[in-house]
């Protein structure tokens, strides 16, 4: 027997998903209905036939059933887009584990218009003589805030309602006689906020874009005419484009999109937030004008709102934007692109903990769309895919421009600086480069994957380092003599003495953004330096006024965390500086070696793009890791055959699923009795075996404390569960979730779930 009731939205919006109606399903409709569809139903007291979503189906009965009332029937026609994202929200209901409450939340823009002070006109309603008999009649009474502006009305009939009021110094109240005797009319003009226009006014005088559209070098038109053929053929696929960096994957995007968009298709294009910056987007505008549109982190809630009433209108053709443009409501959408596909952005760490790949991929096939992919550095389980003949893969191997190369890498090894006496943040040979681009008028990027001005604060007397009372971490020392948790945000004043000890020897430890830039303003002091991180960045327009500093030649050394290197093209730049290029590998992170990779190439190829031959100083402590050695030859291939043989070995993603069950809870006896508690009937269930047929037994560890047991007083345990067939590692996930429901000693706890 079927679902026997439904729980409705009437309206498809962020905040209706919390004021659901429950409808009986008749008998006819048992089997037939599922999240996202549109039924006709008898609404309020009236049963008035009104338009509803289905947003979940359930055997429970949230009301009394004597009083339900009963679906009256499908609206026939199309799926629209609101269908749809209602449908993929339940999509990742199933697949992630979440409530559908919190899908719905993802998927759905947020309603609520933040509205802007609109734009007014006044407009002339006479003309001719009797606009000279109306300014005769007021000149007779010595109206002369009503003489100035129908004098101004004959000069232009139609002016700014702002430059009346400034610059004619009138108020409302010398307005409204005239609008109620039909002299004037006061109109609004209608608009969406666009993002993009304060792009543009950034973008001007950096004189670094090339133009709308740019011949293809064969390596490029081959994987163009590759899948635009597929696409006419009426093949929708999956496709990774391996492109090192400045090979011209961007060129190959815009021409698929031109193509889709000539077939009267839509498109969206996600851009991890720390790339999205003007410069990218810029790109796009040159060449798409105004069908294009862009989210980001930085819009208000009105501005983000407006962008997807355009996408949902027609008004615009694609959107760019992080993982949440993925929900963008296209009726029409026919090609999602993936820049930079290996980003640990694209992961959502709150639930459901989707990643946008594995959502693209489902949108894509609900839609009829294709799916591209592409990255200097595609993600294990991508390339695995594509090697598994499960995406088509695509490689580009030289610069799209004829005279850009590659940058030669360094290694330097920091313990051998040390030994021989520097004691510098900057190597020997990172100094002597930097001298010479600077007098050859040339720029530099130095990055670090730290924020704030040191590290932690300890006491050199006890070794006490000064934590945060809410988190299971230390505070980080900024340059106004805070001390900051970046996890809850608890900010205190450095202390004089050890709060332990009383010892008056308590002093920072480590280096960061901040002492960066004070030690380069020391050493180069005729040197221009910007510093581009979160807490110069954190005010609305902070990345693009500084890349667009930088980009217009106004500093020679730009100095940052990893945001610097990604995906930004500076022609002037021939140095790149990795200063500690292996805290990434200290990581708690079974894909440390990964993000290490990964970065380490992308910031080499910030670097001699333009003709200038580049260069990159790599320092580090294990100069003969893997990860650095193979980043500083660019060599992918060789990276993935070691790190996939470390995966295969300990049985991690992507050779193997991984479920990840983290349980929290304000209470830590609790917590601790709820985790055993938990973990005792997964083991008990997959000993009985989850499945049916034979499978391999599944590997499970903990409970265990969270790489960050406390956050905000709450207190983190973590399940771990691999297994190599998902729908196995699926169903155990819904089964701990009907257990967590069902057990009375687990109602203050709660529960996340992370598939990889």
């Amino acid at each position: 027997m079927g679902q026997r009731f439904a729980n409705i939205i009437i309206d498809i919006s962020h905040e209706s998903v919390d004021r659901t109606f429950q409808y009986r399903v008749p008998e006819a409709l048992m089997g037939k209905l599922r999240a996202g569809q549109q039924v006709y139903i008898p609404f309020g007291a009236g049963n008035s036939r009104r338009k509803g979503y289905v947003v979940e189906l359930t055997d429970r009965v949230e009301y009394d059933e004597g009083k339900l009332k009963e679906i009256a029937g499908v609206v026939p026609g199309s799926v629209s887009a609101g269908s749809q994202l209602i449908w993929l929200a339940w999509w990742m209901k199933e697949r992630y584990g979440s409530t559908m409450n919190q899908a719905l939340k993802t998927v759905l823009p947020v309603k609520q218009k933040v509205k802007e002070a609109p734009r007014r006109q006044i407009r002339c309603l006479l003309a001719g003589e009797e606009l000279d008999l109306a300014l005769g009649e007021a000149e007779r009474k010595h109206f002369k805030a009503r003489i100035r502006l129908l004098t101004a009305l004959k000069e232009e009939p139609v002016i700014p309602y702002e430059a009346a009021v400034n610059q004619l110094n009138l108020t409302t109240a010398a307005l409204k006689p005239l609008e109620e005797a039909g002299v004037i009319a006061v109109e609004v003009i209608a608009r969406y906020r666009n993002p993009l226009e304060e792009m543009r006014r950034l973008a001007e005088g950096t004189g670094n874009f090339s133009p709308g559209r740019v011949a293809l070098n064969q390596g490029q038109q081959q994987i163009v005419d590759a899948i635009s053929g597929e696409y006419d053929r009426g093949v929708r696929g999956t496709y990774l484009i391996h492109g090192i960096t400045g090979s011209g994957k961007t060129e190959v995007y815009m021409e698929l999109i031109a193509h889709v968009l000539a077939q009267g298709r839509q498109v969206i294009v996600l851009i991890p937030e720390i790339s999205l910056t003007w410069q990218t987007v810029m790109r796009f505008y040159r060449r798409f004008g105004d069908r294009v549109s862009v989210i980001n982190s930085r819009l208000s809630a009105g501005e983000r709102y407006d962008q997807y009433e355009r996408a949902r209108t027609g008004n615009i053709d694609i959107m760019i934007g992080p993982r949440s443009a993925l929900f963008a409501p296209f009726e029409h959408l026919g090609l999602i692109i993936i820049d930079e596909e290996h980003e640990n952005a694209y992961k959502s760490e709150l639930s459901p903990r989707y990643h946008a790949r594995e959502v693209a991929l489902e949108r894509a096939g609900m839609n009829g769309a294709s799916l591209v992919l592409g990255s200097a550095t595609p993600s294990l389980e991508s390339y695995t895919r594509a090697l598994k003949g499960e995406y088509k893969l695509f490689t580009l191997k030289q610069r799209a421009k004829a005279d850009s190369a590659l940058a030669k890498a360094e290694i330097v090894d920091l313990r051998r600086e040390l030994q021989e006496g520097n004691k510098s943040i900057f190597s020997r040979r990172l100094q002597e480069l930097m001298e010479d681009r600077l007098q050859k008028g040339q720029q530099i990027m130095l990055f670090i994957n730290r924020r704030g001005y040191a590290n932690f604060v300890s006491c050199r007397s006890c070794g006490e380092a000064m934590r945060c009372p809410h988190c299971d971490v230390t505070l980080t020392l900024h340059r106004n003599g805070q001390m900051m948790c970046h996890y809850c945000g608890y900010t205190v004043p450095q202390p004089k003495t050890c709060p332990s000890c009383g010892s008056p020897y308590i002093a920072p430890f480590g280096t960061g953004t901040q002492k960066i830039e004070e030690m380069t303003r020391q050493m180069f002091p005729a040197a221009r330096v910007l510093r581009m991180d979160l807490d110069t960045t954190s005010k609305k327009g902070g990345h693009q006024e500084i890349l667009s500093s930088f980009a217009r030649g106004e500093a020679d050394i730009l100095i940052g965390t990893q945001m610097i290197v990604k995906g930004h093209d500076f022609p002037r730049v021939t140095l790149v500086g990795a200063l500690a290029a292996d805290l990434s590998l200290y990581a708690p992170d079974y894909r440390c070696g990964e993000q290490t990779f990964a970065l380490l190439t992308q910031a080499a190829g910030r670097a001699g793009r333009a003709g200038e031959e580049g260069a990159m100083v790599i320092q580090t402590y294990q100069p003969d890791h893997y990860a650095v050695v193979t980043a500083s030859g660019q060599d992918y291939n060789a990276f993935y055959e070691q790190e996939m043989a470390f995966r295969r070995l300990l049985g991690y993603p992507p050779a193997v699923g991984l479920l990840i069950v983290q349980l929290s809870s304000a209470d830590e006896a609790l917590l601790e009795a709820g985790a055993e508690r938990l973990a005792g009937q997964i083991r008990a269930m997959c000993g009985e075996g989850v499945s049916g047929a034979p499978e391999p037994p599944v590997q499970f560890i903990g409970p265990v404390n969270a790489t960050v047991y406390k956050v905000n007083d709450i207190y983190r345990k973590i399940l771990y569960i691999k297994h190599e067939n998902y729908d196995i590692l699926i169903q155990i996930r819904k089964n701990s979730e009907e257990f967590i429901k069902a057990a009375e000693e687990l109602k203050n706890i709660s529960a996340q779930y992370d598939l990889t």
